[in-house]
């Protein structure tokens, strides 16, 4: 189990969900994520994380419809930082 911030985006107008959803992602430390709560297949979304963000998130659907739909969200840890050269 996490402590995932859970983002209902049902009751946003649908104008406005994408900006909320990168506005809380970009917030996200390395390793941290949310779940995604939504009214339909955020499989644009996706898309617009991949198009925009390659590599840079995580993506696993908890719950798929038929009337809600859950995804968790997530920036992948920081990848281990190599000694210096020398060091």
């Amino acid at each position: 189990m996490t402590d995932d911030r859970i983002l209902d985006v049902r009751a946003e107008p649908p104008v406005r969900r994408h900006a909320v959803i990168f506005e809380t992602f970009e917030a996200l430390d390395a390793g941290a994520g949310f779940e995604l709560v939504n009214d339909h297949d955020p499989k644009p979304l996706y898309y617009q994380f991949a198009a925009e963000r390659p590599g840079a998130f995580t993506w696993e659907y908890i719950e798929e419809g038929p009337e809600v739909w859950r995804v968790r969200i997530g920036r992948p840890a920081a990848p281990p930082v190599a000694p210096a050269a020398g060091a």
